[in-house]
């Protein structure tokens, strides 16, 4: 399967997750103004380390974050996240003519608890990446990885329910290079990593 790529699909998740929490979702009663909705979606510009020589990439990405306000003290503020990221803008490096990375993923989000406007957390995600990349004459090679990835950063509040989100992600694509044997190369493990700006909404 080729994920050419995954941001039109999470752009899908956006709005059904939305129309669900419009729907669905019922606020308690005793919940506070200063409170906010168990979901939020967020947009971001990315610079990302694409495990290369050849430096940074820049990029958008999209998430979905979802921590449900009903589970007990002991597992407070941890949630869900879908994640989507599109590294494909070249910089100043030649080696990057032909290089794009795609990756759609999920997992765990552990939200520590608020200091005043600041929201720090940590997350631990899996999911599948597509590169696109030229090694060795080849004009063009493909190959699609599952791919984990750990990370963490802080949410800012800008108003009510808009916050700011700076985010950093670390990414392990195991067994890199296993798929392209006429390259001579032994499979290995590719390591991006990165930095998000973003704006999140909580509805």
């Amino acid at each position: 399967m080729r994920l050419k790529n995954p941001l039109p699909l999470a752009v899908v998740l956006l709005f059904v997750c939305a129309a669900f929490s419009a729907f669905a979702q019922a606020p308690p009663a005793a919940r506070s103004s200063a409170s906010y909705s168990p979901l939020a979606v967020g947009a971001g510009f990315n610079a990302f380390n694409t495990g290369w020589q050849d430096g940074y990439m820049l990029g958008g990405a999209l998430w979905i974050d979802y921590t449900p306000d009903i589970l007990p003290a002991s597992l407070k503020g941890l949630g869900l996240e879908i994640e989507a990221r599109d590294i494909s803008m070249k910089t100043d490096s030649k080696g990057q003519r032909s290089l794009r990375e795609d990756i759609a993923s999920g997992g765990v989000i552990y939200s520590l608890p608020r200091f005043n406007n600041i929201h720090p957390y940590g997350k631990l995600l899996i999911g599948l990446g597509s590169e696109d990349y030229p090694m060795m004459g080849y004009a063009h090679l493909h190959q699609d990885i599952t791919v984990s990835s750990f990370g963490g950063g802080a949410d800012y509040r800008l108003m009510k329910k808009v916050w700011l989100r700076g985010d950093f992600e670390y990414q392990f694509w195991p067994g890199f290079f296993q798929y392209a044997p006429a390259l001579h190369k032994p499979a290995g493990t590719l390591s991006p990593f990165g930095y998000t700006v973003g704006v999140m909404y909580h509805f």
